[in-house]
């Protein structure tokens, strides 16, 4: 299996890659910068921990890229608040970083009972 195959991958970037689009044309180049750079964080932590050899490493990435998706509904819901995002676009991108969020808890979950490692259980 490659991170491609990930179903989290592949929502995690098509939501990155929809910020951008939504953002190509923002003069705003701080909130821009940091709400895509927060939206790659997700697909890219994703794919480099997958590519690492032990459970440990695997389970880092895939907690950076949780706390990534936390990063950046925050500031979708700011870019709602400053009339950058729409209420019904910023609403759905919200869902969609906690379907993401819960993905990779599954997904963390089930690395460390894999492994019988123990770790944090909180969502």
């Amino acid at each position: 299996m490659k991170f491609e195959d990930l179903d989290v991958w592949k929502r995690s970037a098509a939501l990155s890659a929809e910020i951008y689009l939504e953002f190509a044309d923002l003069k705003d180049f701080g909130f821009k910068d940091q709400i895509t750079r927060s939206g790659l964080s997700i697909s890219s932590n994703i794919a480099e921990g997958f590519e690492r050899n032990s459970v440990k490493e695997r389970l880092n990435f895939l907690n950076y890229a949780k706390g990534s998706a936390g990063e950046l509904r925050s500031q979708i819901y700011i870019g709602m608040k400053i009339r950058y995002v729409s209420p019904n676009k910023g609403g759905a991108w919200v869902e969609e970083t906690r379907v993401i969020s819960k993905m990779l808890y599954g997904f963390m979950r089930s690395l460390r009972e894999g492994s019988g490692e123990q770790g944090d259980r909180s969502k």
